[in-house]
């Protein structure tokens, strides 16, 4: 009998002790049409590429959960992460706001939408990273230099990381983006991921 305890008790913790260093880690990306991946296949979009790069640099650990809505703006936010939620992530990527801006909304609405984005998914004790966009300069220069400033401010007010801007070396580019200009195709997605894992490493 003792020798059998012996036996059950040597196979189970060390699966007990796997199973808890194995858990699955969540980080749920919460954006627009850009998160989405819009004109992309599913595997192309920077989120499933940025799931690949997490698992290849050996944090197997992680999955990577696409919340892209298209059309989606900051006034949604609040009430994406009470749903969103409920698959208890660990962290949080938030990439909203473009379409704030591409329709010309009141920066200090966005802005007060973000924040409270932020602070929610914080008092859920859920770790938030911050997405930043720019607009284009025919939007004019002071709407497009406040709209830079909003995430900069942002991040500092909640205390969070900051991508400076999720579309470096995309926006603009012909060789990067669909026909429209606006959503980054295959080869642009590729560099989007580049640039997310490059300065989210270090908090995984």
């Amino acid at each position: 009998m003792r020798l059998f305890l012996f036996l059950l008790l040597t196979t189970v913790l060390p699966l007990n002790q796997t199973f808890a260093e194995s858990k699955t880690k969540r980080l749920v990306v919460v954006g627009d049409s850009l998160t989405e991946g819009y004109g992309v296949a599913k595997d192309s979009a920077f989120s499933s590429l940025l799931e690949k790069k997490i698992h290849e640099s050996g944090k197997k650990e992680w999955t990577v959960v696409n919340s892209g809505i298209s059309g989606a703006t900051t006034a949604s936010a609040v009430g994406r992460l009470k749903w969103i939620f409920k698959s208890k992530p660990d962290l949080m990527l938030l990439i909203l706001g473009a379409n704030d801006g591409l329709r010309g909304l009141k920066i200090e609405d966005s802005e007060k939408n973000l924040s409270q984005a932020i602070q929610y998914a914080k008092d859920q004790n859920v770790k938030v990273i911050l997405g930043g966009l720019y607009m284009p300069p025919n939007y004019g220069k002071e709407y497009s230099e406040k709209f830079k400033k909003m995430y900069t401010s942002l991040a500092k007010k909640h205390d969070v990381l900051l991508i400076p801007f999720i579309l470096d070396k995309v926006a603009g580019d012909p060789k990067y983006n669909l026909a429209d200009g606006i959503h980054p195709n295959e080869a642009g997605h590729r560099i989007i991921a580049e640039t997310i894992f490059n300065d989210i490493k270090g908090q995984l």
